[in-house]
């Protein structure tokens, strides 16, 4: 890629980050174009559709969400307080934007998604911690990782649409955790 075309790459990118913490991911692209200071034709040479864009924006944080599964797996503590922590984790990540949670659950189980690849990275290390407290006959067997994800998504959808406090959203994911432990 050419130096002005990766900067206007870049600053595409870092526009919609900030827009769609503001005003959701279904925010304008027409906005985030004029807030890069871009045509709206260079935008979607970049990025065809709105999920491609999210898709650039949410790359950054999958080295994020890797090293948290990681801890948690490796993690000393009760397990309920490490699934508490990792769901909470989850839930921040895809709720960074407004509407971050819709597209990422309804992405769960688009293969044809431009999120699906990030959205399989979730999933994923869901499942690596999940298969932890398997292994140590924590939570139940019959666990499957997509419906925990699918679960957790939910709550983070009515945090995101209601305005739920951390305490509160905290609370609805200690209910799911009870539901997964076998004591």
């Amino acid at each position: 890629m050419r130096a002005d075309a990766q900067k206007n790459y870049d600053t595409i990118v870092a526009t919609a980050t900030l827009v769609f913490t503001e005003k959701g991911m279904d925010a304008p692209l027409d906005e985030i174009a004029t807030r890069a200071d871009v045509g709206p034709g260079t935008l979607y040479r970049h990025f065809p559709t709105r999920e491609d864009l999210i898709d650039a924006v949410i790359k950054s944080w999958i080295a994020q969400i890797e090293a948290a599964a990681h801890d948690a797996v490796l993690s000393d503590s009760p397990a309920r307080e490490v699934l508490l922590s990792w769901f909470a984790e989850y839930v921040a990540r895809i709720s960074r934007n407004k509407g971050g949670p819709s597209k990422f659950t309804s992405a769960m189980s688009n293969p044809q998604s431009p999120i699906f690849s990030k959205c399989e990275v979730l999933r994923e290390a869901n499942e690596r911690v999940l298969d932890r407290f398997r292994v140590e006959g924590v939570i139940r067997a019959d666990i499957d990782s997509l419906e925990v994800c699918r679960i957790i998504g939910g709550v983070a959808m009515v945090a995101d649409q209601t305005g739920l406090d951390e305490l509160t959203t905290a609370s609805m994911l200690g209910v799911v955790i009870d539901g997964l432990l076998t004591t």
